[in-house]
């Protein structure tokens, strides 16, 4: 059992939890609580360790033995250290050390969501989890996001990190990798102008970019896209969140396609 303060791994979960230079440099990130660790289990082939401390659920017992049974180093820690460590209120006693190993990107892509600039990591991780709910084929991370592999990213994207294919990229690179489908059409959402999302066809292959509440899309957004949408919004209100208007967009493409 991990009874010190000072031993490496709680000083390296330490970091990883509040640097995000610790994390790009060592290309690990925290998944913890039992939900991301479930959803962690299928890929142990990239969880670095495993830190649990008592009691523990049968949930979560589980778990422990998943991942020991699939090689992963497992140890366990006092609950003094978890609550050190722990990025909750009320930690559920495990957490799990993985290597970044996002799905590529495919091959074909019929939906994709593009985050502009969003810099909230509350919305940036519900948008992973829309996308995903709506059976999205990529999220692209552009310029100005927040870290996708933050905690309260990871917390808020609850387990989509493993199911969803995204890619941090450059506008150049989104250009080049969007403009390789041929009938996909780019549209950004822009409350100052556009058409509304309901007399938009979003049947066909669409990529939508949501920029940030605060600046909306971005100066090569506007240029990249063939069109801008918006959400008609009756009440006398400038925008929406990022992550409720992202959902509204993204479930009205789900939405029309279903009729279809």
């Amino acid at each position: 059992m991990i009874t010190s303060a000072q031993n490496k791994k709680i000083q390296e979960v330490r970091r990883l939890g509040s640097k995000r230079k610790e994390r790009e440099a060592s290309g690990l990130y925290i998944a913890e609580g039992i939900r991301l660790v479930e959803e962690a289990l299928p890929h142990a082939a990239d969880c670095a360790y495993l830190l649990w401390s008592a009691p523990l659920s049968p949930r979560a017992e589980s778990l422990v033995h998943g991942f020991s049974a699939a090689g992963v180093s497992v140890e366990e820690i006092t609950t003094q250290l978890m609550d050190s460590i722990a990025g909750t209120d009320s930690p559920q006693g495990i957490l799990a050390v993985m290597k970044m190993a996002p799905l590529p990107l495919p091959e074909k892509a019929d939906f994709v969501v593009v985050a502009d600039g969003i810099q909230d990591p509350g919305n940036l991780g519900t948008l992973f989890r829309t996308a995903a709910a709506a059976n999205a084929d990529a999220l692209l991370l552009m310029p100005g996001c927040a870290d996708e592999y933050s905690p309260k990213v990871i917390r808020s994207g609850m387990g989509t990190h493993f199911r969803l294919p995204f890619a941090r990229m450059d506008w150049d690179q989104a250009q080049s990798w969007l403009r390789s489908f041929p009938q996909m059409r780019i549209l950004a959402a822009d409350s100052d102008g556009g058409v509304s999302c309901w007399q938009t066809n979003l049947r066909n292959p669409t990529a939508l970019i949501i920029g940030s509440e605060a600046n909306g899309p971005c100066d090569r957004a506007l240029a990249l896209s063939d069109a801008r949408i918006l959400i008609p919004m009756p009440g006398q209100i400038e925008s929406l969140n990022a992550g409720i208007a992202a959902g509204i967009l993204i479930f009205e493409v789900v939405r029309q396609r279903n009729e279809q």
